[in-house]
């Protein structure tokens, strides 16, 4: 198991096929889905082809969402990470989107914000990004804050799946001025 990022509570590693359970209690749930275009999956077989997909893209990108467990039980609550963008979006493509999702009765706790900064942490200092950027749809109040207070400015917004959203980004420059490097 690869582990990339260790926080006071939190792993974050490869996403395993051991995780598609984890992965349905969490993309199952309509409220989960209610900014990401209203569609839970209905069946584990859909759970383990978004496993497949982004193993795929830690082969093909050397890059892709990570499991998020607690330290302490191993407990799978989610993914953060990122994923580079190769589709046009909000007029901008090639880019490393900074996502994070979890499973409902994890909400509220700041895993999302905790491993936001790790993710960005990680992203400037050991994997060398230059610009790190993040959506949320505008109704998403919690999503648009995490980005926000971990440092991300808003840029733009743009139209995607019919839903308003908002574009953010930090370069490299913007991350080591906060982190006074």
């Amino acid at each position: 198991m690869k582990i990339h990022i260790e926080t006071a509570r939190l792993l974050m590693r490869d996403i395993k096929d051991e995780d598609v359970h984890g992965m349905f209690a969490m993309d199952s749930d309509a409220e989960v889905h209610k900014f990401l275009g209203n569609k839970p999956i209905s069946t584990l077989e859909e759970a383990q082809r978004y496993i497949d997909a982004v193993k795929k893209q830690y082969v093909q990108n050397g890059i892709g969402r990570w499991a998020v467990v607690i330290k302490e039980s191993g407990d799978f609550i989610g993914w953060s990470g990122f994923k580079l963008i190769t589709d046009e979006i909000g007029n901008r493509t090639n880019f490393y989107d900074l996502g994070y999702r979890f499973i409902k009765n994890h909400w509220g706790k700041g895993y999302a914000t905790e491993t936001a900064v790790a993710c960005l942490n990680h992203g400037f200092s050991k994997l060398n990004f230059d610009e790190i950027c993040g959506m949320a749809d505008v109704c998403h109040s919690a999503s648009n804050a995490i980005l926000k207070k971990t440092g991300l400015r808003k840029r733009n917004e743009f139209t995607y799946d019919g839903s308003l959203h908002n574009f953010y980004s930090l370069s490299k420059s913007e991350w080591k001025k906060r982190k006074n490097i």
